[in-house]
């Protein structure tokens, strides 16, 4: 370089050639500051070399160096970002800065990486970037809506964006023909506590197809400060009645996140009826514990007596070892110890009897230590070993005196 460049440039390509990368993002970082930069084009080349070269913390440094050189950069990263052979950290870098230099030529490409990328972190940062461009992009994206052959896509990336300002061009798919779609556009409308979602939910509860139903229950399911105002337990409940069995047990979810007794009965004659299949009634007795009423363990009780299926019988046991509230602790501990004592077939089976102590350490209550200390002398070797190992968790010193 000869006449009258800039010394720091000729430093910083001194620094290039070396590879010394920490000195060329300082030169760069100072001559970027040079007001009508007569060396953009050459900054932006050394620039692009760092962040290729680079490691973690030299490519989130130069990244900025990249934003203040604004649109001539946009370009290259596009590129960067269209190339499947480079790295994925590289791809990351140059989706974060496309999307802090806010130009609509970065929208597509960015809506591509969102559609073939199957990183999910790299497609967050996508979305992210995206929506830094904020109603830039949005706009974009919703004329996107209006075409058939980009639809989907759109509605995909408008969904990662998850801004307020999607809201309303979501809105304007929820009853499209694909299923896909709407399936997306009600999904994505459900993290929103938006007056205009709640009805959109729950018409979409008689969609004829099964993806869309389950969205809608799932989404009620998050709003449970409406659960009142809506009659949420009315409407949700014949969905445990539904001919698709991911919607059933999506209702059994739904409706252990709204609580209360009603629900618990509502589950309970569900699991009980000699017509659900078995995939349902496990997820009806996971949702009993998690409605965290004490009518939810005793219909938990019940089932137990009532049963002869050793799958439901052993879940049932496992399921109450997982009681997280205090005030329920006590009363899963005593449930328990009252199927040890009873003479039901379940209790002598070994899986069972073991799966009861393992969950009676779980739940640490003193009650169990008596009752585990017999169990160690169990004759089945897997009871005993189950029972040493919870009374490790509630009273180690009982287990150095057997």
């Amino acid at each position: 370089m000869q006449g009258n460049i800039n010394p720091l440039l000729v430093q910083a390509q001194t620094a290039h050639d070396a590879a010394d990368w920490s000195s060329l993002i300082q030169y760069l970082q100072q001559l970027i500051l040079v007001e009508d930069n007569q060396y953009s084009k050459n900054i932006l080349e050394l620039a692009l070399s760092v962040l290729e070269m680079g490691d973690f913390q030299q490519r989130w440094e130069i990244t900025k160096v990249l934003v203040r050189l604004g649109n001539i950069a946009i370009t290259p990263l596009i590129e960067i970002l269209a190339d499947e052979d480079a790295e994925e950290e590289l791809h990351w870098y140059a989706a974060r800065t496309l999307g802090e230099l806010q130009h609509p030529d970065a929208i597509a490409p960015l809506v591509e990486l969102l559609r073939k990328s199957e990183d999910e972190e790299l497609k967050a940062i996508a979305a992210t970037a995206l929506g830094q461009m904020g109603s830039l992009a949005i706009t974009e994206l919703s004329q996107l809506l209006k075409q058939d052959d980009t639809r989907l896509l759109a509605v995909r990336s408008l969904a990662y964006i998850r801004t307020p300002e999607t809201i309303t061009p979501l809105l304007s798919v929820v009853q499209d023909a694909e299923v896909a779609v709407r399936a997306t556009a009600i999904e994505a409308l459900s993290s929103f506590h938006d007056q205009r979602v709640p009805p959109v939910l729950l018409k979409a509860l008689n969609d004829v197809v099964p993806t869309v139903r389950r969205v809608a229950v799932l989404g009620l399911s998050s709003r449970p400060d409406l659960c009142a105002e809506l009659n949420l337990l009315a409407r949700l409940q014949p969905m445990l009645y539904d001919f698709n069995i991911e919607v059933c047990s999506a209702a059994a979810v739904a409706l252990s996140r709204l609580g209360g007794d009603n629900t618990t009965h509502h589950l309970f004659t569900v699991l009980m009826s000699p017509h659900t299949p078995i995939t349902l009634q496990l997820e009806i007795i996971r949702a009993l514990v998690w409605v965290g009423t004490l009518s939810g363990l005793e219909y938990l009780q019940q089932a137990f007596a009532q049963n002869k299926s050793e799958i439901l019988c052993q879940e049932i046991v496992t399921v109450l070892g997982r009681v997280e509230k205090l005030e329920l602790v006590t009363k899963a501990t005593e449930i328990l110890l009252e199927l040890l004592q009873t003479q039901h077939p379940a209790t002598e089976i070994v899986t069972i009897k073991s799966a009861i102590a393992l969950s009676l350490g779980q739940l640490g209550n003193q009650q169990a230590i008596t009752p585990l200390t017999i169990l160690t002398q169990d004759p089945h070797e897997q009871v005993r070993l189950h029972a040493i190992a919870a009374l490790k968790k509630l009273s180690p010193e009982v287990v150095h005196q057997q």
